[in-house]
């Protein structure tokens, strides 16, 4: 498969996991979970189940999951959809990342980082994951949050299947200097 049609398809998951289950007629179930037999069905596509199991092995943001036989498939976190994403609280470590771009800065320095249509605000773990995210809109900006001091408040951090740390918000209080 060409890194073309990969791309293609992994947009098109995240369209229809993420925001917009009904534009292919698909349901999810509470925690977020379709059907693989449905979405193969979407004649629009053509996709094989080779091919999704290629896309959902080769995210570099493990963006997707599989259940054990293959019948079932989700996004990991990023939904707008109402769904329970059914995470246990943990211990996050002292410092997580976002990256975002420049023309954001201002708002995100009086209003923290918020959640907006998502079920979370997103966090990583290192600096270049964080970049990743940052660069797609526009100039970079990294970020970094003293998850620590914010955990020991009582702010709840959630761990995704991809490695993603996951909180409701993030108050301007808690950003740290960065050094690049």
């Amino acid at each position: 498969m060409t890194k073309n049609r990969e791309l293609k398809i992994s947009k098109f998951l995240s369209y229809v996991l993420r925001h917009h289950p009904e534009s292919i007629g698909l349901s999810l179930n509470k925690n977020g979970w379709a059907s693989v037999a449905d979405i193969l069905k979407n004649a629009s596509l053509r996709l094989s189940l080779e091919e999704l199991k290629q896309v959902v092995e080769n995210n570099d943001k493990q963006r997707f999951s599989f259940n054990d036989d293959l019948s079932l498939i989700k996004a990991n976190q990023g939904h707008s959809v109402k769904i329970e994403l059914a995470f246990q609280a943990i211990t996050p470590p002292d410092t997580l990342y976002h990256g975002t771009a420049q023309h954001f800065l201002k708002s995100i320095q009086q209003q923290g980082i918020t959640k907006g249509k998502r079920h979370h605000v997103h966090l990583s773990k290192d600096i270049q994951t964080a970049s990743k995210v940052g660069k797609r809109h526009g100039k970079l900006v990294i970020l970094a949050i003293d998850a620590k001091t914010m955990h020991e408040a009582g702010y709840p951090f959630y761990l995704s299947d991809n490695g993603i740390y996951l909180v409701e918000e993030v108050p301007p209080t808690y950003f740290l200097p960065i050094n690049l």
